[in-house]
């Protein structure tokens, strides 16, 4: 007597197809060359991974040899760098190194230029509405029955006749200080909570700002600073798409890695006294890191 086979398969629903097409956002490191021969690029790719540790294991990248003319040993190149478990999944290149690298396998890729991020800066002076200043004699005047004009609005608002001795009316509004106003800066990635080994958090062109420790083995990145309120334990990328003006910010400064604007230190000793477990500030000073105490 036969068996009747069950299939572990869903169904698919009726009139949907077995798949479908989607956008999706890569993050993937890129990894500019600035040298052709093999053997200094292979050197120089085993002394980066030695110093970042584990913190570009896994993951997806794009070969930048924009800057290269002599064609590039691509076979060698990708063996190496998928033995040290870095996935390359595309190339930006042109003629004929981009025909190379296509033939040993590699997508040619269009990365552009990262989107720049709006700029914090300060309100000039005339544009912060001036304080309006009571003359002394003001209340008199209101006593001899000489009340404040209302405006058309009717909303008991003082009229611009009225604010003229303090100054105010000389501050220009937003279409005489010069056209359309900036676009808002995103909202900054907020996570209230702590972040566990493993665990990864990415703010796409924004700030990202981490109320919690960042334990050892989680990694935080954001295209703009970082600030983490609590012990960073782990590895925090800021400016992760070239911005070299982002920042790192901590209560408890104690990592295993930073790195901004791709320029990263792995700490595998104790930090100085005025700065190990301390609330601290680490920015980008020409190609170096610098760390600054935040404490008194």
């Amino acid at each position: 007597m036969g068996t009747d086979k069950v299939s572990n398969e869903t169904p698919p629903r009726k009139n949907r197809p077995a798949l479908d097409f989607k956008s999706a956002t890569l993050y993937a490191i890129r990894v500019v060359l600035h040298a052709a021969d093999t053997a200094t690029l292979v050197d120089a790719l085993r002394k980066r991974m030695s110093d970042a540790g584990a913190f570009f294991e896994n993951e997806p990248v794009v070969v930048d040899a924009t800057g290269i003319d002599e064609v590039i040993d691509w076979p060698t190149l990708l063996a190496a760098l998928r033995e040290h478990r870095l996935h390359p999944v595309g190339v930006i290149a042109t003629g004929d190194q981009q025909e190379a690298a296509r033939d040993a396998g590699l997508v040619a890729v269009d990365a552009g230029s990262p989107p720049v991020r709006p700029t914090a800066t300060p309100s000039p002076d005339h544009d912060v509405p001036a304080a309006a200043i009571i003359p002394e004699n003001a209340g008199k005047a209101a006593d001899a029955g000489s009340p404040p004009q209302a405006d058309a609005a009717g909303d008991g608002k003082a009229a611009p006749s009225a604010l003229a001795a303090s100054g105010a009316e000389d501050a220009p509004g937003p279409e005489a200080s010069g056209g359309a106003q900036p676009a808002p800066a995103p909202a900054a990635m907020i996570i209230n909570r702590p972040l566990r080994s493993g665990q990864r958090v990415y703010a796409r062109d924004t700030d990202l700002i981490v109320i919690g420790v960042v334990s050892r083995g989680a990694e935080v990145i954001a295209d703009g600073n970082v600030h983490v309120y609590g012990p960073l334990r782990g590895k925090a990328m800021a400016g992760a798409r070239g911005d070299a003006s982002a920042r790192i910010f901590t209560t408890q400064l104690d990592p295993e890695l930073v790195a901004i604007a791709g320029v990263y230190r792995v700490i595998e000793t104790q930090l100085d006294a005025a700065l190990q477990n301390k609330p601290a500030i680490i920015h980008l000073s020409g190609d170096s890191l610098q760390f600054e105490s935040l404490g008194n």
